[in-house]
């Protein structure tokens, strides 16, 4: 059994998570900014739909994408040359808060509920939430966002409007963040195409380490791109290259 937390009251270590569903660790609290910190700053995101109390995780492993192992392929990287696309930082968020929530193909709704919406704004408001907006011939052709505590970055969701917008998104952000000396984006599970860009699984207890000692340092600011950033020679330095 998990613990059904009131509003406000501390979680449960992370060790104490159910084995199965793997990293379930209490359900209940609420979604203010300052619980929001504290699930981030050990750990633990938010994941349920509008059917369920709101349900807090910690995975046994977590996936991880290192700044320094990014991989940039053949095609991503002439997507990134030929310069289709514009990036920018922060200049759309409601917008690609509306686009990650939006259901995929063949799923009938979306984990990002009106309420984690107005959370998510929240957080943007107090500084602790950014967008990673990708344009197309003015119109948005994709993003992401994340959630940073300190100097800890945690990658929320992304979508695409046009083929391969969310990967350049994914490939600005890591050369954001590796100029910031942020050593990974956590991107919380495992998926083939996070894999497919360098992620990788860490064990709860390593991750909870990294954790600790990045959430308690200053983090980057402002948040915007360096005017020289060039993701292609910035990553190309990566070990898979």
């Amino acid at each position: 059994m998990i613990p059904l937390l009131p509003p406000g009251a501390p979680f449960p270590p992370v060790d104490r998570a159910l084995h199965q569903p793997d990293g379930l660790l209490a359900a209940g609290g609420d979604l203010s900014v300052d619980t929001l910190l504290r699930a981030y700053r050990h750990g633990i995101f938010p994941w349920f739909s509008d059917d369920d109390p709101i349900l807090w995780w910690a995975p046994t492993r977590r996936m991880v994408l290192p700044t320094d192992e990014f991989h940039v392929s053949r095609t991503l990287r002439q997507v990134l040359r030929r310069g289709t696309f514009t990036v920018t930082l922060d200049h759309a968020f409601d917008d690609v808060l509306r686009g990650c929530a939006d259901p995929r193909a063949g799923q009938d709704g979306t984990w990002l509920s009106d309420d984690m919406q107005t959370a998510y704004r929240a957080l943007k408001a107090a500084g602790h939430a950014h967008s990673v907006d990708v344009w197309c011939d003015g119109t948005l052709a994709g993003g992401l966002y994340v959630v940073s505590v300190g100097h800890l970055v945690c990658g929320e969701s992304m979508f695409s409007r046009r083929t391969n917008a969310s990967k350049v998104a994914l490939a600005w952000l890591a050369a954001q963040c590796r100029r910031w000396d942020v050593p990974f984006i956590d991107c919380q599970l495992h998926t083939d195409h996070l894999a497919s860009l360098g992620a990788r699984l860490v064990s709860r207890a390593t991750f909870s380490q990294w954790v600790a000692a990045l959430a308690t340092r200053r983090g980057p600011h402002p948040w915007r791109f360096d005017a020289d950033l060039d993701p292609v020679a910035e990553l190309g330095a990566s070990p898979l290259h």
